[in-house]
């Protein structure tokens, strides 16, 4: 806790168990990247119909209908984007919401596509509202309109594209504008991990790393990871470490629960951050329900970062549950921080995980 308040956001963002990245953690993840859809693991419901569509419209000689991803962050949106261009056979060109500021941004990218390539946007929420309407004729009509001039002589030209394939990518479809949702084909929604798929895309890392894990080494890490594949493959690193210089090099069992113990992960992947929120809920707030607001403000951080980074999990494994006037605490967050509840919480009805609605 300590560690946390003294380095504020900077440490929230470099936290091992966070699922964003920086960008020299996005080049080196670039090689344990598959690139082709029987090489990746997991999400078999989002394989299933993005082989189906993509087998579809080679057979008819078309690009693909553009894709909406959305999920928690690192579960591969982006790679999966990479493998549509490969499977398509096309080129794909890669940039975020944030940074397509105005019109003419757009512009380039869109008339830099050449036949059937592959637009990936991510943070696609964060598109500007102006860029957001040129990009509705581009998506459906495939053609852009350029104002030029001012006032009583202004005049459009409407610009003919190239057909290409949008994928977008967002953690938060619910802020993403109903006509775009309308124009993308496929919407998919990636889901978090089970340790048996995360397992094996450890040893699959491990191979192209050259590190010598086994399976009880590789079984034990995935199961704290956190569901996702980013935070895996950031700790088979650590954890490599742990085993060069405290162990004979090889990963397994017992290093991996030393290492990760070193690094104050515990058996379910929560690490301190994870356990204050938990905690702030129970002693400051009885359990909850407390708003995301209210929360976020007496841990220190933003409400946006704790619905996208912490709560997916926290409510995946049941330690939370979302209420009409807030987040509560389940019995089992109680149960892994070793807190007894008392007669007020347990009446208030904060001992099922699955309690009210999902607001």
């Amino acid at each position: 806790m300590g560690i946390y308040e003294d380095f504020g956001e900077e440490f929230a963002a470099e936290r091992l168990t966070s699922a964003e990245q920086n960008e020299e953690e996005a080049a080196a993840e670039v090689s344990l990247r598959p690139e082709h859809l029987e090489d990746f693991t997991g999400q078999e419901p989002v394989k299933e119909q993005l082989r189906v569509a993509i087998d579809a419209a080679k057979l008819r000689g078309e690009s693909l209908e553009h894709v909406l991803l959305f999920g928690p962050p690192g579960l591969g949106k982006t790679t999966l984007s990479q493998i549509i261009a490969n499977e398509m056979g096309t080129n794909i060109q890669i940039t975020s919401g944030p940074a397509i500021e105005k019109q003419g941004d757009l512009l380039a990218l869109l008339t830099n596509l050449g036949q059937g390539d592959v637009l990936f946007i991510d943070e696609i929420h964060r598109l500007p509202k102006t860029v957001v309407e040129m990009l509705y004729s581009a998506m459906e009509d495939k053609v852009i309109d350029i104002f030029l001039g001012k006032g009583p002589s202004a005049r459009s030209i409407r610009m003919p594209l190239k057909s290409f394939t949008l994928v977008g990518a967002t953690t938060r479809a619910g802020q993403l504008t109903q006509p775009l949702r309308a124009r993308f084909g496929h919407i998919m929604r990636l889901e978090l991990y089970t340790p048996a798929e995360l397992s094996k895309i450890i040893k699959r890392s491990a191979g192209i790393l050259g590190i010598d894990i086994d399976d009880e080494g590789a079984l034990e890490l995935a199961s704290r990871s956190r569901g996702t594949p980013r935070i895996a493959n950031r700790l088979l690193k650590r954890v490599r470490d742990y085993a060069q210089i405290k162990g004979d090099g090889k990963i397994g069992l017992d290093i991996t629960r030393y290492a990760l113990e070193k690094l104050d992960i515990d058996r379910l992947g929560l690490d301190s951050i994870d356990r204050r929120m938990l905690t702030t809920i129970i002693k400051f707030y009885g359990g909850g329900p407390v708003g995301m607001e209210t929360l976020a403000a007496t841990i220190g951080e933003e409400s946006i970062t704790l619905e996208d980074v912490y709560e997916p999990y926290l409510l995946q494994i049941g330690f939370i549950s979302r209420t009409p006037r807030g987040r509560c605490c389940t019995y089992l967050a109680y149960e892994h921080l070793g807190i007894p509840m008392n007669k007020e919480e347990k009446k208030s009805g904060q001992v099922t995980a699955f309690d009210g609605d999902d607001q």
